[in-house]
């Protein structure tokens, strides 16, 4: 019987009483979907709950068959291998002491003997030739990604959930990600912004404030669809607008009519040539025919501002966010940044950087590539000065703001409004409260505590923080800039950055980005 996932009368609540969804019913079979949607709309929540790890307030989950998990962030302990990973760490205890001959022929009898060569050919599948002894601590991200990637492939389940599989990953990384869907005849829910990745699905699943909607088709007809949805609710909200205003107009028209006709009849009463019994009856006529024509008239407009509203809430899920930016008034021929002769590392005799040399002058954007593990992270530490150079010399001469990949600048204890607060202090309430509206926290979600936030709001959060302000660093510093953000938002972060005129330095493995934000140059440290 093929495996499935079945997700019925679904409901979630966050702590605080936000309800997330409600009444979500889905079915996933061998198919490879993909779950989209703007962050905090609730994907990595609904994984958790297919998993077991959250409770639903209301509805049920049914899971046939075994599933393996990719998560977004994963707490390593000091003491866990790649063994580990792979759940082979007792295993490939018993193949050592079978090789000392030390095993009892229980063990023997129990050894699985092609167990190394699996081993080793799954982590290569990845590109990682990693070996099963080596701390899971000492890993790159990306290099840690491969190896989870690797482990869940090993386990052959019938059910892949991935949530962002690319993030951190070099191009050959997820290629290989890519070709392993691409080729997966089993069942896969992947959480994705990896706009190549989604096109090697067999259905797009949406999540947004309105509900869950399936779509059969790649990423690229999803879009499609998107698109004319986009342009029908425009229709709508326009047609809403026109009915609206006629009904104004034509309750302002009888308004006035009825007035001169009560002005004239009046008149006629005033000159006492009509019975009063006539009088009175015209009266009555006149009052039930303005009352009618008043209750439709606000039934009218009731439809009307219904219509409105709800297109509206249409159109405000489907456009994506907007991105404006101050200028740095940064001058063309300034000098940014300068690396002179620098080498630097983290255990003395093994240097990651070696004598390099390298500097940014004016509004130039500058790409660092290189594949996993070869210094980008090490090279945005000396920038930064978290990390002092072996030999050389560093400079930053110029102002300039970084947002790793973790986000410290955000304080997990304060409001998102506070963080802005503290990171722009000239700006006043109302300036704080434009910023955030701008990058999508309006009213209350501008309150959400640091610490609750997803990964993806988490990013948008520090970008407001980092652009919002009345003026932005003359030099920006982005550490995978797009990790956890929504599709729709990468977008508009793109063209938020295209109109940035400072310097930008970007350390990314997403090359539609890193095009559509108009990178000159790349410094390649592979």
């Amino acid at each position: 019987m093929p495996a499935t996932i079945t997700l019925s009368n679904l409901s979630w609540a966050t702590p605080d009483g936000r309800e997330l969804f409600s009444d979500l019913d889905l079915t996933f079979g061998a198919e490879r979907a993909g779950l989209v949607g703007r962050n905090g709309v609730g994907k990595t929540t609904l994984l958790k709950i297919i998993v077991g790890e959250l409770e639903p307030r209301r509805g049920s989950v049914s899971v046939s068959g075994r599933v393996a998990v990719l998560r977004q962030a994963v707490q390593v302990r000091p003491d866990e291998t790649i063994a580990d990973l792979f759940g082979v760490r007792d295993a490939l205890a018993l193949l050592a002491r079978a090789e000392l001959g030390e095993a009892s022929e229980d063990d023997i009898a129990r050894a699985d003997w092609m167990l190394e060569a699996r081993l080793a050919a799954s982590l290569a599948q990845f590109g990682s030739n990693a070996n099963p002894q080596t701390p899971v601590s000492v890993l790159s991200g990306g290099q840690r990604t491969r190896a989870s990637l690797a482990a869940l492939v090993f386990a052959e389940p019938d059910f892949l959930i991935l949530d962002e599989p690319t993030n951190n990953l070099d191009r050959e990384g997820r290629r290989a990600v890519i070709e392993l869907l691409a080729n997966w005849r089993a069942g896969a829910i992947v959480v994705s912004h990896d706009r190549e990745l989604l096109d090697t699905m067999d259905a797009i699943v949406e999540m947004t404030t309105l509900g869950v909607q399936r779509f059969g088709g790649n990423w690229s007809a999803y879009r499609e669809r998107k698109a004319l949805e986009l342009a029908a609710a425009q229709h709508d909200l326009a047609d809403a607008e026109r009915r609206m205003a006629d009904v104004t107009e034509t309750a302002q028209v009888q308004a006035e009519r009825k007035a001169r006709k009560d002005s004239v009849g009046k008149r006629k009463a005033a000159r006492g040539d009509m019975p009063r019994i006539f009088i009175g009856g015209l009266k009555r006529k006149a009052e039930e025919t303005s009352g009618a024509m008043s209750r439709l008239a606000e039934r009218q407009r009731e439809e009307a501002q219904a219509d409105i509203a709800t297109a509206r809430e249409r159109i405000e899920v489907l456009q994506p966010l907007t991105v404006t930016l101050a200028s740095t008034e940064l001058a063309a021929q300034k000098d940014v940044l300068k690396l002179e002769d620098v080498t630097a590392g983290y255990t003395e005799g093994h240097p990651v950087i070696r004598d390099l040399s390298f500097s940014i002058a004016g509004p130039e954007r500058v790409a660092v590539v290189g594949p996993n593990g070869s210094g980008k992270t090490t090279l945005l530490s000396l920038i930064t000065g978290a990390l002092a150079p072996w030999s050389g010399v560093v400079r930053v001469l110029t102002p300039y703001a970084m947002l790793d990949q973790r986000v410290w600048l955000l304080d997990p204890a304060l409001s998102i409004l506070d963080s802005f607060r503290a990171f722009n202090p000239e700006a006043d309430e109302n300036a704080c409260r434009a910023a955030l509206a701008r990058f999508m926290f309006r009213a209350d979600a501008a309150l959400q505590i640091g610490g609750t936030l997803s990964g993806g709001q988490m990013l948008r959060a520090g970008l407001a923080c980092v652009l919002g302000g009345a003026h932005p660093p003359p030099l920006l510093i982005l550490d995978e800039p797009t990790n956890h953000l929504d599709i729709d938002s990468i977008e508009a972060v793109e063209a938020g950055l295209r109109a940035y005129d400072g310097a930008l330095l970007i350390v990314s493995h997403d090359s539609a980005f890193l095009a559509n934000v108009g990178v000159t140059r790349r410094l390649d440290l592979g």
